[in-house]
């Protein structure tokens, strides 16, 4: 099965409202002036949550969909701080990111509260964009396989059995070792794992793992994106800081293949 290719970009804590506006506009504009070319991808931006709404807001009549940082597993009550799936779908957001690195490092989430936060985006009507990854101790050590696996198994539960085009399950590998560092993982060592998540999603889900896209997230600039994107299991990527200037996020989304 083919799988459009998805391009999403995380603007993790940086930007307030005015930025967000002007980095919104830039990459509306710069799509809009594609001269009659179709888009190759679907295109998802994920801003600070003091910005969805305007985003929303600028994205409105646009192909560019809106999407959350993160997510609480709980519908709602007593949670300070935390923001649900249905408040995120009440802003406009349709994705939502679920486990990034730096939440598991800097929050402590582990692989089941993972789970459980994607389980919650799949309850809420929100397309989940799970995010696995090895550190740089693992990859050293010969874990990389055995780390992935786990985080993928966790989720396996979670995941509903009846399955739509609209809402299916996105896994996203991000080297932690390769997220802000400018290293970057070689083609073969992402060829390698994602090749592997394929195997076990299929495993896992049989026929309905051909429609589970598998993202690149990692240090993507205009420079390599071809090259990875052109990857037989990769399905698009996760941008970090290079989403921060349109100029550099146009230039990705300009990198993917036409595989349709």
């Amino acid at each position: 099965m083919r799988r459009r290719m998805l391009i999403v970009g995380n603007w993790k804590m940086n930007g307030l409202i005015e930025t967000a506006q002007e980095l919104a506009d830039g990459i509306v504009a710069g799509l809009g002036a594609r001269s009659g070319r179709s888009l190759p991808c679907e295109v998802v931006l994920c801003p600070p949550a003091t910005a969805l709404l305007t985003v929303h807001q600028r994205l409105d009549g646009s192909v560019v969909k809106l999407g959350g940082q993160d997510l609480s597993e709980h519908e709602s009550g007593a949670h300070t701080g935390e923001i649900c799936g249905i408040m995120l779908r009440n802003v406009g957001c349709r994705h939502v990111i679920v486990g990034h690195s730096e939440r598991r490092a800097d929050c402590g989430e582990d692989d089941a509260k993972v789970a459980r936060k994607m389980a919650a985006a799949f309850r809420d009507g929100l397309q989940p964009i799970v995010c696995v990854g090895e550190t740089l101790n693992e990859r050293e050590r010969g874990a990389t396989l055995e780390v992935i696996g786990a985080q993928l198994a966790a989720l396996v539960p979670y995941v509903p059995r009846e399955l739509t085009r609209r809402q299916t399950l996105v896994v996203a590998y991000e080297p932690v070792w390769a997220i802000g560092t400018g290293r970057n993982a070689e083609l073969e060592q992402i060829r390698e794992v994602h090749g592997f998540m394929r195997r076990q999603l299929e495993e896992a889900f049989g026929a309905d793992a051909a429609r589970m896209r598998l993202l690149y997230g990692g240090s993507v600039k205009p420079a390599n994106a071809g090259s990875i994107f052109g990857l037989e299991d990769v399905d698009g990527g996760l941008i970090g800081g290079a989403s921060l200037k349109s100029a550099e996020f146009l230039a990705i989304i300009d990198a993917v293949p036409e595989k349709f």
